[in-house]
């Protein structure tokens, strides 16, 4: 076997060729680190809100909570189903709100972009045990004060504590109060007074839709069959996780498909990149590997030797991309959520299985790259090369 010394000393010595491969892989790993740590970014944000033991109700047929339209009676009907939990006043927990999209200038840039606003009731956040106010206080019922997501604050104009914007034309409105929620969706939201939010969008008596909490999480099936077995109420009864998830499929599936069609293209020129590096150093090295030979090395060897340098170098290139892409943990992006057609912002989400993924691609680079120029490093002739 011959020593890996040997290959990291052929390394060093092309030290040009060999940062620049390294780059090469380095940058494909990079992108596909970043757009695998976006997609699990999507579906955190979109889920970590989501509890088992919390069932929504939509009107049927709808797809997401701005195009779902309730009555207001429904809200009673809804809490009042068996299964609802009671606190310790003997009242069903539940909430009834109303969903709509504003149009916000963003800070920055030209032009508006879509915000989810939501019209929720004094009860909003104590049924909601993650929500806390940041800074300043909670919006005051029936007044033109909301509270805003940590996400979005700054983001759009208006939305600092203290600023005021339009809710909708000629309805200013003041924030109060900036929330977090565990970097979930609700912090790309707007919070605003549910009859303050009817009267500006003319929305009066309706809903969009209804979140209960369940006894325990194996109460959601009675839950759902008297919710969706009355027909003429026309609900639809979802696990609020499940509901989440659904909401950042579409997101999250088109940046995989982007994700995974960059990546194949710079994944094809990083292996041609190391391609050509690796047949350079066969077609400079024919007395290394000619002597090699005549030392009683095999073919077997060689070819091992030349493949284990192309991964080591690889691998190399994949961890520099690998740790660079950790960087990403530290940004924020804002997207269109095609679920609800409004902004919402996304952070960048490093996991260990994202790493090993993409250490695992820059070694199959490396391997696929290697192979060719290996196979003809161990077919050289020893005599050729020593006369060469």
């Amino acid at each position: 076997m011959i020593p890996i010394r040997y290959n990291v000393r052929s390394l060093i010595v092309r030290k040009t060729t060999t940062i620049a491969t390294a780059l090469g892989v380095g940058l494909v790993v990079f992108v596909l680190s970043s757009a695998l740590m976006l997609s699990a970014g999507i579906q955190k944000t979109l889920g970590v809100s989501g509890q088992d033991d919390v069932a929504i109700v939509l009107r049927k047929g709808s797809d997401a909570e701005l195009g779902s339209v309730l009555d207001t009676a429904s809200v009673n009907t809804i809490v009042g189903g068996p299964g609802v939990k009671r606190d310790e006043t003997g009242k069903p927990i539940g909430v009834g709100e109303i969903v709509v999209v504003g149009a916000l200038e963003k800070i920055g840039a030209s032009g508006v972009a879509n915000v989810q606003i939501r019209g929720v009731t004094s009860e909003a956040i104590k049924f909601r045990p993650h929500v806390h106010i940041a800074f300043g206080r909670e919006a005051k019922p029936g007044s033109d004060e909301v509270i805003v997501g940590e996400r979005i604050r700054g983001r759009f104009k208006g939305t600092e504590l203290g600023e005021t914007f339009d809710l909708r034309k000629n309805r200013p409105v003041t924030v109060v109060g900036v929330f977090t929620d565990q970097g979930s969706s609700y912090e790309s939201e707007v919070w605003v007074d549910l009859d303050t939010l009817r009267a500006a969008y003319g929305r009066a008596g309706a809903i969009s839709s209804v979140r209960v909490r369940l006894d325990s999480s194996s109460a959601f099936d009675l839950f759902k069959a008297a919710m969706e077995g009355e027909k003429q109420y026309g609900y639809l009864a979802l696990r609020e996780k499940d509901y989440l998830e659904k909401q950042s499929q579409g997101t999250s599936r088109f940046i995989d498909v982007m994700a995974t069609i960059i990546s194949f293209f710079f994944a094809v020129g990083a292996m041609i990149g190391a391609t050509i590096t690796m047949y350079a150093a066969v077609a400079h090295r024919q007395r290394e590997i000619g002597t090699l030979r005549a030392l009683g090395f095999s073919r077997g060897s060689i070819l091992f030797s030349f493949l284990l340098e192309a991964v080591v170098l690889a691998f190399f290139g994949g961890a520099v991309g690998a740790f660079a892409s950790l960087g990403m943990g530290f940004v924020h992006v804002s997207m269109l959520n095609f679920a609800s057609w409004s902004e919402i912002v996304f952070g960048f989400e490093p996991t260990p299985g994202i790493i090993l993924t993409s250490l695992g691609l820059a070694m199959a680079m490396g391997l696929f790259g290697g192979f060719f120029p290996a196979v003809r490093a161990s077919r050289v002739s020893p005599v050729a090369a020593m006369r060469g």
